[in-house]
Parts: C-alpha cells; sequence; structure tokens
C-alpha cells in the first residue's frame, strides 16, 4: 500500500442525465507549449508542428453506457518527443450543456489519484451533481489519464497477489519484518514491469497534461477550463505551466505543493492525517459512547495505537476468509478521515473491531484500495505508484533512511508515522527512473488561477494550496475552514458561490476570502 501519496476525492455516487458540445474547431497545434516559466525542468521539448496529426484528429463519438453521457477514443502519442513513434489510446467523455445560458465551451474535470477515473467521476457525480447552472452552460468533459482505467491501463498484480500486499505489516519491528515489507515492495514493481514495461516510462503527470492540450484543441476550445481535485490540482497546475497562454478557468482544489521532494510531501501529508484524525477524536469524545473512549484527543489517540499493535499480534476475523491485519485496520481509519460525512462509518466500525468483528474496518480499506467483493481490485493503485514513482525520486534510497526518519515522521504522526514513512519506502524498487522533480509552477501568462486549501486537509495539507497560490504567478487562494478532504460541493455555500461565479462570468475570489 502507498497510502502517502494516494491523494483521493470521493466521488458522490448519484444517477446520470443529459450533455452537449461546442462547436469550432481549435486544431492549432503551436500551443505554446514551451515549456513555460516554472514548469517541470525534467519536461522534455516537444516539436509541436509534428503533433499536428494528434490535434487535427476528429473524434467519433457515441453514447457511453451511462445514459445523456458521449464516449469516444483519442490518439496521443505515447513518447511526446517521438510523435511518429507508437499511439496509445485514451477513453474521453463528455455531456452536452442543456442551457440556459450563453455556452461557455468545456470544462475538464479530474477527481485526483493519481489512478482516479475521470470519467467514472464525470459519469457518477460531475456531470449530474454539479450545480445545474455549470453543467447549463459547459460541456463537461473528462479524459482518463494515461494509464488509467479506460487509457491503457497500468497493470501489475492479480487479484489475490494484491490482497497479500494489502495485508503485509508496514510497521516491522525486526530486520525479518523489513525483509517481507521490502520484498512486497519489490515483488508489486516487478508485476507492474511484467505486464506493463513499455507503458511505465511515459504516463507522467507531464504527459497526461499534454493529453490535455491535445483534448483542449480537439473539443474545439482555445483555452482549458478545468477543475481538479487533489492530486488532480497538480495535473492542472502542470498543465499551467506548460501551456500558460491556453489557460482559461481554472479551480484547483485541495492543492498539491510541486516545490516539494517526495519526502517533503509524506512527512507532511501524515502530519496532514495527524490533523484530521484529531478533529475525529475531538467529535467523537464530544459525543457519545465514543469506542476509544471519552477522556481527550490524547485518550483517543492512545487507545487506537493499543488497538493496532494488538492486531499487529493477532489479526481479527472479518466473516470472510480475510482478516483484518494491522495494515488493512490503518488503512480502513485513513479512508474515513478523507470525508467527514464517514465518522460516523468509522466509530461504528472501531465499535465492531474492538468487539472482535473486523468486518467493517476491512470494508473501509477494500473502498480505499476499490476492491470489489468478488476479489477484484481496479487498477487505481497500479497507475497511482507509476504516475508518483516517475514523477519524482523516491522519498529514501533503502530501509536505512526509513529508520533514520522515523522520529521525524512519528513526531508528525504517533499514530500513522511509523506506517507512513516505511510505505515511502515503495518507489526505492521501481523498474523506471524518475523523470520529474520538484520544482515551483509560476505559469507566467496564465489567466487567474484559483487555488482551494481546507484548514483541516488529511491529504493536502492547507500549507500547499498556500504555496502552490504563491507560487502561480496568477494565483488567487480561496480558503475553506472545515474538515475533510477537498471543499467544493461539500455543503459550504460560500466556497460553492465563489468557485460558481468564477466559473460562469470569471471573477475569481477577493484576495483572502476565507469560508466556513
Amino acid at each position: 500500500m502507498d497510502t502517502r501519496r494516494l491523494l483521493r476525492t470521493p466521488a458522490v455516487a448519484l444517477a446520470a442525465a443529459a450533455l452537449f458540445l461546442s462547436g469550432c474547431s481549435s486544431s492549432d497545434p503551436d500551443t505554446g507549449a514551451g515549456p513555460g516559466p516554472g514548469s517541470n525542468p525534467g519536461a522534455a521539448a516537444v516539436d509541436q508542428a509534428a503533433l499536428a496529426k494528434y490535434y487535427d484528429q476528429k473524434l467519433n463519438w457515441h453514447a457511453c453506457a451511462a445514459s445523456g453521457f458521449q464516449c469516444a477514443t483519442m490518439k496521443a502519442p505515447m513518447d511526446y518527443t517521438k510523435p511518429n513513434g507508437t499511439r496509445i489510446k485514451l477513453a474521453v467523455a463528455r455531456k452536452k450543456a442543456t442551457g440556459p445560458g450563453k455556452r461557455l465551451g468545456s470544462l475538464l474535470v479530474n477527481p485526483g489519484g493519481p489512478g482516479g477515473s475521470a470519467i467514472q467521476y464525470l459519469e457518477s457525480y460531475a456531470g449530474i451533481g454539479y450545480p445545474a447552472q455549470v453543467r447549463a452552460r459547459y460541456d463537461m468533459a473528462a479524459m482518463d489519464p494515461r494509464g488509467v482505467a479506460g487509457s491503457e491501463p497500468v497493470e501489475c498484480l492479480t487479484g489475490k497477489q494484491m490482497d497479500a500486499y494489502t495485508e503485509v505489516d508496514q510497521t516491522p519491528d525486526d530486520a525479518a519484518e523489513v525483509k517481507d515489507l521490502t520484498a512486497s515492495f519489490k515483488k508489486f514493481a516487478q508485476g507492474c514491469e511484467a505486464h506493463s514495461a513499455k507503458l511505465l516510462p511515459h504516463v507522467s503527470t507531464v504527459d497526461a497534461a499534454r493529453d490535455m492540450d491535445l483534448f483542449r484543441a480537439v473539443l474545439g476550445d482555445k483555452k482549458l477550463s478545468y477543475v481538479g481535485a487533489s492530486y488532480g490540482t497538480f495535473l492542472g497546475a502542470t498543465y499551467a505551466g506548460l501551456f500558460p497562454k491556453n489557460t482559461g478557468r481554472i479551480v484547483l482544489d485541495g492543492a498539491m505543493d510541486p516545490s516539494l521532494s517526495a519526502r517533503q510531501l509524506n512527512e507532511q501529508q501524515t502530519a496532514g492525517f495527524e490533523t484530521a484524525f484529531e478533529s475525529f477524536a475531538w467529535d467523537c469524545v464530544s459525543g457519545k459512547q465514543c469506542p476509544l473512549g471519552s477522556k481527550s484527543v490524547q485518550d483517543v489517540e492512545h487507545r487506537l495505537q493499543q488497538f493496532f499493535d494488538r492486531l499487529d499480534r493477532k489479526p481479527l476475523p472479518t466473516g470472510h476468509s480475510r482478516e483484518l491485519t494491522e495494515s488493512l485496520a490503518t488503512t480502513g481509519v485513513i479512508a474515513a478521515l478523507y470525508d467527514q460525512s464517514a465518522w460516523p462509518r468509522l466509530r461504528q466500525a472501531l465499535r465492531s473491531a474492538l468487539t472482535g468483528d473486523g468486518e467493517l474496518l476491512l470494508a473501509l480499506a477494500d473502498s480505499y484500495y476499490e476492491r470489489g467483493t468478488d476479489g477484484h481490485y481496479s487498477n487505481l493503485m497500479y497507475a497511482n505508484a507509476a504516475v508518483n514513482c516517475l514523477d519524482l525520486p523516491p522519498a529514501f534510497t533503502g530501509p536505512k533512511q526509513v529508520e533514520a526518519a522515523l522520529p521525524s515522521f512519528e513526531k508528525a504522526s504517533p499514530v500513522f508515522g511509523d506506517g507512513l514513512a516505511w510505505a515511502s519506502l515503495s518507489c526505492t524498487y521501481w523498474p523506471t527512473k524518475a523523470t520529474g522533480t520538484a520544482h515551483r509552477i509560476e505559469a507566467k501568462g496564465a489567466a487567474p488561477i484559483v487555488v482551494v486549501g481546507t484548514t483541516r486537509d488529511p491529504a493536502t495539507p492547507y500549507k500547499w494550496a498556500r504555496s502552490l497560490a504563491s507560487q502561480l504567478d496568477s494565483g488567487r487562494l480561496l480558503t475553506y475552514e472545515g474538515d475533510g478532504h477537498t471543499a467544493y460541493g461539500r455543503g459550504s455555500d460560500c466556497i460553492d458561490t465563489a468557485i460558481n461565479t468564477y466559473l460562469l462570468d470569471g471573477t475569481p475570489p477577493a484576495k483572502g476570502k476565507k469560508c466556513t
């Protein structure tokens, strides 16, 4: 498991409706893809003229399985430095605007991950659950990034192999357990190489951002309008750095900080989960019958650590063939911290587990990993590792460095620090060398970009949003003072009104605007 970099936003499961697409085609391949100021220094130069055939392609739209949506396949070069080489096929979808009001082109959405399916997010939430006035004037659109879901998915392990991988002890107590953990990381990486070797070097965020510019042009939009959540903010910021002249109305919700190394990201995210757990613990002890005690936040934290320690020695039965291990229980707790609405479910799961039944906590872990009841996993975790390990050099070179870093991680989170420090070792054994590096993104010349940060966000700490907004030449920070991962569409009228106003008339929030 690689929870340290799995930056997700939960898609709300709703039912589908209808859509539209804008008319005249902007297929000019001279897209200003410099790279632009502050873009990833690892981004290789690209011959834009040679990409004309991709920018000029016409898509064959057809009805999706979801009612009211249209699907198509878009071609892109596997390697942008070799545009005449191997092509890959990318799954795209849209839902046309229904009016009333002047059409504003397409609004691309991405739910994060990396590894989350943008098309699934479009069909299950954005295309039917975004504010009606936004859907009335935009064609809602999505592209599964390369390596994800419908777009040449990275594959690694069988379901049973993935089960074993998620159960491995991630808080090793001795040399033998360290060996078992590193062996699991190596087996995961070897599985990805065995099934997806040709694709692995070409699934970086820079590659996905270039694909988004192709999609923009093929849709007929001169400017890209985009809402990205969690990792989707890094994808959107990378796009702005590469194509500042092509940026339209960009919202980056639950922002990442591209200037941080993998070690810094991992440690700071560990602190973010600690902040979120403290909020959950305070809520728990403030109510009745908190399963982890009622004295204080510190008491709740201590009791949870004791529970994890017991699972480390003896996993719990779940009523199924799989047991609840310490690693799975930790994942289940972390999964529920993403969304405040999941706290009651977490309390119930902990109450059951503390009385000997691990089924509910296992279900939370399975939802995090996107494991079906049939034992099949989506490719979320495979794509997540493939993108992360390509975007940044690994946090650590080996177990000795992790051991030296443990005190720092444990200070960031007494409960989660140990496991998240060891999880940071996973990219060390990746078969493909990283092509990206930590870097500031300025995107000079871009239109105003709205960066949204939640003060007690578990996965993308608030200071990341502050940092990204300050890096972007046209960044405008919008603050949500609250809990949970991301802010748009999560119950704050203040946040939703500010973002809707920006998307519909281009007016960004006032400087320093804060919402509750």
